[in-house]
């Protein structure tokens, strides 16, 4: 603790993920293969689109850019979850914390405007075939990208600074087995009152907002594929959004349980395993959900691991 007005909190306590850790090293050692296997296929995925000319179009564009973001999620969370399930005392100092609170938070806000941006390249190749080239040229990818991380960064460092103007005088243990906007406010002991503000405008201009208008695409895309005469023809064009559909439906789900509701209705148990989903299982299933089963993803594969089979 440091002397002054208040005294402040050098460094919290964290829960971890289990109270009472039964089979804790079977844990450990899950996590850590679903940790690496997230690092290995997002960064396949990244590295398969860039060597393969075939894969230099806007919807694997923005995959890489999810990669990246899946990537930054798993890395600013998992490596000290991990570290702290094999210490007795489980601490994180004020400025890993903040950092890992501004990584974690920018990976998440990124992830919800760019799963929008993907939804609107959805709805252009499907709704409007003909003008696809036009509308999402190189030019507008990369504008479209540029902002949406942009988005991701200003909301982080909005809620990151208005973090660090709170007082943390103690208690100092995180009821999470990371740094977490809700397990943080709850431990504030000032008032925390401009931040649910800030973040209540945050879910409904990001999580809803961005929920309202991938809804509209999908809306537009439906009612176009089911005007397509032939069976085979409304397959494939739903064959090329199914992925994203899935992933949306996955990703939000927990997004908006976790943040859509007041810091008192926090519920330790459930939103921890609520949190793994988000920060471990969907990275990992992104590679799978969206590439790996695409012709041309396993063409680049064997280009990148020679010893894996057609």
């Amino acid at each position: 603790m440091e002397p002054g007005n208040h005294t402040r909190v050098t460094e919290f306590i964290m829960q971890g993920l289990f109270d009472r850790p039964h089979h804790l090293r079977l844990f450990f050692g899950l996590f850590l293969c679903l940790f690496t296997a997230a690092i290995m296929g997002n960064s396949l995925i990244i590295e398969a689109i860039v060597i393969h000319p075939p894969l230099h179009t806007p919807m694997y564009f923005f995959i890489a850019n999810l990669a990246l973001v899946d990537i930054l999620c798993t890395t600013a969370v998992l490596p000290k979850m991990l570290e702290n399930m094999m210490q007795e005392k489980k601490t994180i100092s004020f400025d890993s914390c903040m950092a890992q609170l501004f990584a974690f938070t920018l990976s998440s806000g990124t992830e919800l405007v760019l799963l929008t941006a993907m939804s609107y390249d959805r709805y252009v190749a499907i709704c409007h075939p003909l003008r696809y080239v036009n509308l999402m040229s190189k030019d507008i990818c990369i504008s479209f990208a540029a902002g949406v991380w942009a988005v991701g960064t200003i909301n982080s460092l909005v809620h990151t600074l208005l973090i660090l103007r709170l007082d943390f005088c103690g208690p100092n243990l995180i009821h999470h087995f990371f740094c977490e906007i809700p397990p943080m406010l709850a431990l504030s002991c000032s008032s925390t009152y401009l931040n649910e503000i800030m973040i209540f405008m945050a879910d409904i201009f990001l999580a809803m907002g961005n929920f309202l208008l991938t809804t509209v695409s999908y809306s537009f895309i439906i009612f176009t594929i089911l005007k397509i005469q032939s069976s085979k023809g409304k397959k494939r064009a739903f064959s090329t959004c199914s992925s994203h559909l899935l992933v949306v439906t996955l990703y939000y789900s927990t997004i908006i349980y976790t943040y859509i509701r007041p810091t008192s209705s926090y519920s330790l148990d459930k939103d921890k395993m609520v949190a793994i989903m988000y920060t471990l299982v969907t990275p990992t299933l992104n590679p799978l959900i969206y590439s790996l089963r695409n012709k041309e993803v396993k063409v680049a594969m064997r280009k990148i691991l020679p010893f894996t089979t057609k």
